[in-house]
């Protein structure tokens, strides 16, 4: 299984590595099988699970349930619980409280907390000490888009690029494992992955990053519309998924579907295909529901 000191040792061996959210049990497993070593289950699942306009919506107790399910479909990969808006933010103790249920409940291996400044170190600090690995997250912060004044680019000015590389240190002496970099200039990225010892993981911050993440939906076309600059479409499954229920409803519009290997005879059987044509063993064979 993945484990926060492989994600050290990544960048410590100069491999790039990829990062990909997962929010079911499906997802996961298909993730998983496929080698992916870090899931996070984001909080952007508020938009693409369950249809939020931005990520303040999701409570912490939506999250757990997510990462239960995502817990079951994993074997290998590392898994990273994002804490919601407003979980962390009021106290230190509340922010124990709530990564605690997501390893304790949720089955995660880690959590991630957003921004920089005083709070986010000392929770970062606190979180490391009782045993709960911490993935930061700086730049462009989605729970704090309003004061950000939507969701932009963060870092574009020298104080701005200052802040967030000194924030970075911050967060790495007080014990994160990763940072994840998300809607910075390239420049900026490269500069913050060269500067730290531990990972960085890029959304929107250049080739410069140790690793990348993108959301499972925007990689596999699920979502549609112009996607952001950073996302890379590996599939069109909105598509293929609007074309193959198509199919389905002429099928069934047209009787085409179920056919006789789609049905079952009194005795367990497929019905013959004809009069003429007994059944073959593979249709005489019972099929099981499920994939179990």
């Amino acid at each position: 299984m993945t484990t926060v000191l492989d994600v050290q040792r990544f960048k410590d061996e100069h491999r790039r590595f990829a990062m990909v959210t997962a929010y079911d049990y499906l997802s996961a497993r298909i993730l998983d099988e496929a080698g992916i070593p870090i899931l996070l289950v984001g909080d952007s699942l508020g938009m693409v699970m369950l249809g939020y306009p931005t990520t303040l919506q999701v409570t912490l107790d939506e999250m757990i349930h997510h990462s239960k399910a995502v817990a079951r479909g994993s074997r290998q990969a590392l898994l990273v619980g994002d804490l919601p808006f407003m979980s962390y933010q009021a106290s230190i103790e509340q922010a124990i409280t709530s990564a605690g249920r997501f390893l304790q409940e949720g089955g995660m291996h880690a959590v991630k907390l957003e921004g920089g400044g005083p709070h986010a170190v000392e929770i970062t600090r606190r979180l490391t000490e009782l045993g709960i690995p911490v993935m930061s997250h700086l730049g462009l912060t989605p729970q704090s888009i309003h004061q950000m004044g939507g969701f932009k680019v963060q870092g574009k000015s020298q104080a701005q690029a200052a802040r967030i590389l000194a924030d970075a240190k911050e967060l790495e002496e007080a014990g994160a494992f990763s940072l994840v970099l998300e809607g910075v200039p390239s420049e900026l990225g490269t500069r913050v992955t060269q500067a730290l010892h531990i990972p960085t993981i890029g959304i929107g911050a250049g080739a410069g990053t140790d690793g990348q993440v993108l959301v499972y939906h925007d990689l596999l076309g699920l979502t549609t519309g112009k996607a952001p600059k950073f996302v890379k479409r590996y599939a069109n499954l909105a598509e293929d998924i609007g074309n193959a229920v198509q199919r389905f409803a002429r099928d069934v519009a047209s009787g085409e579907f179920p056919g006789p290997e789609n049905s079952y005879s009194a005795n367990g059987a497929a019905p013959a295909k004809s009069p003429a044509a007994p059944a073959s063993i593979e249709e005489r064979q019972e099929v099981k529901y499920g994939a179990g």
